[in-house]
């Protein structure tokens, strides 16, 4: 038998398996205590929603069932015109702790998601501002957790990385995927926390909790206001102005379904992959030059196997080349049975993983021949 072809088939067999031990290091919210503190700081919950009719019921019913006894809750609506202020006003039944409030026009220069988010801190009182998405869900211990934890750690900016919700085909095809890049890019949530250089910290623009005080320091969402991945970005700009960054998972704490169709997540991801990562890449001009051509490795790397696969089992190609991609899908088939199963899916889907890779280059490609102009929600944007 000859050895060489599963030899040249290594690396899709070690990068899974460092992959996999880069993104274990992690920390949970279970192991916060559920019992709010002795003398609860005010957290004031801002939820930014444009066109947000479909989620910002479940959202704003999630918020209002925690456990956690001082809080407010402000709804930005951010020009919204399918009656998202009042579906926040019925899902409330009237609790006083909710206001909607309506976002002023978009000021030049920025992004709409900063800018509602800065007119909800405006009207904030809370000694700790927790930003959130309007289509996440979070459970009734998800403040409490968070907030024991921040006190105790000390955290000035403290994120949570919750469970994604995966509906439809498309999105357990692709959401797997580009997920898993982000954290093998990132490693776990102590690789994040613990790591001294500002290019390595990110953040969950789902969840983010911040101290008040710490936050207008830096300037608030202002600072990251041309900024596509303004999570990632707000979480650089609080460690370059020595503060204190934490990220934990919290997935029985949190929930989001970031996307509900194909085309929701070709837009969502082409919105962010590229313009969003092209400013915290490492390694200055030259990390920004070699960013393109990073971003397009995975998919790439991913298709390899099973396009040579193809070819050679019709005979285009030697026999050799015949083993060495049979070894490799095989090894990325049981990989991505292994990634979904470990978020409680069907470990089958690992089968239709290059129909996902495609996908990913497609997305990546776009994105790329775009640049930093953007479109999201019936705005465009250049990113800066």
């Amino acid at each position: 038998m000859n050895f060489f072809p599963v030899a040249w088939a290594l690396p899709w067999i070690v990068i899974p398996v460092a992959i996999y031990f880069r993104t274990r290091n992690s920390r949970s919210l279970d192991e916060e205590s559920d019992a709010p503190p002795g003398s609860p700081p005010l957290v004031s919950v801002i939820v930014p929603a444009r066109n947000e009719a479909r989620n910002i019921g479940r959202c704003v019913t999630s918020i209002l069932a925690s456990t956690y006894p001082e809080l407010e809750l402000i709804v930005v609506d951010d020009s919204s015109t399918d009656g998202t202020g009042t579906a926040a006003h019925g899902a409330a039944g009237g609790d006083a702790r909710l206001r909607v409030i309506t976002n002023s026009p978009l000021p030049d220069g920025w992004f709409g998601k900063q800018w509602a988010c800065t007119t909800g801190a405006r009207e904030a009182s809370g000694e700790i501002i927790l930003f959130t998405d309007a289509d996440t869900a979070h459970a009734p211990d998800l403040i409490v957790r968070s907030v024991n934890a921040m006190l105790g750690g000390g955290a000035d900016l403290f994120s949570v990385a919750g469970r994604q919700e995966l509906g439809s085909f498309w999105e357990k095809i692709i959401q797997p995927q580009v997920l898993t890049i982000i954290m093998s890019r990132y490693g776990g949530t102590e690789s994040v926390t613990q790591s001294p250089r500002v290019t390595d910290k990110i953040a969950n623009g789902q969840c983010i909790f911040v101290r008040r005080t710490s936050y207008d320091e830096i300037g608030g969402h202002g600072s990251v206001r041309a900024s596509v991945a303004e999570d990632l970005m707000l979480a650089q700009t609080f460690f370059r102005g020595g503060k204190n960054v934490e990220l934990r998972l919290g997935l029985d704490q949190l929930s989001t379904r970031m996307y509900t169709s194909l085309s929701e997540v070709i837009g969502g991801w082409g919105k962010n992959v590229f313009a969003g990562g092209i400013d915290s890449v490492p390694f200055g001009l030259l990390g920004k030059l070699l960013f393109p051509f990073a971003l397009l490795i995975p998919p790439l790397v991913g298709l390899l196997p099973p396009v040579v696969l193809l070819f050679a089992a019709v005979g285009l190609f030697s026999e050799s080349l015949l083993l060495w991609a049979a070894v490799a899908t095989a090894a990325s088939v049981i990989w991505w049975a292994f990634v979904y199963n470990s978020i409680d899916e069907n470990p089958l889907y690992g089968l239709a993983y290059p129909l996902g890779a495609a996908l990913m280059l497609y997305i990546f490609a776009t994105a790329i021949m775009r640049g930093r102009r953007v479109t999201w929600k019936g705005r465009s944007y250049v990113a800066k």
